[in-house]
């Protein structure tokens, strides 16, 4: 339920209620009964949860494609670096064998 803010014309009490969107605005004071205004507020806080929030979620089908061939592409190029550099000992191996 929301909380709504409200101010006494007369005696300038400012006091909350929570209340139903669909319940009528008060109208009186609880200090004076007299006519109070509903104040306009910042609100609460907007908390997303889960996926579907981000520009990112919603690209195009042709855009996941080529994003998804620059993963593969870069994945392929760093495995093949890897097992090159696997396959060569390095020297300081080659100088403890050697001792």
């Amino acid at each position: 339920m929301p909380t709504y803010e409200y101010e006494c014309e007369r005696c300038n009490h400012r006091f909350e209620r929570f209340q139903r969107i669909s319940e009528p605005p008060l109208r009186r004071c609880p200090k004076c009964r007299s006519m109070v205004r509903r104040l306009i507020g910042p609100g609460g806080g907007i908390i997303f949860k889960g996926s579907g929030f981000y520009q990112t979620d919603y690209r195009t089908a042709s855009y996941r494609e080529a994003a998804k061939k620059e993963k593969e592409a870069t994945a392929s190029s760093s495995g093949t670096e890897k097992a090159a550099k696997g396959d060569k000992p390095s020297a300081s191996t080659k100088d403890a064998g050697t001792n």
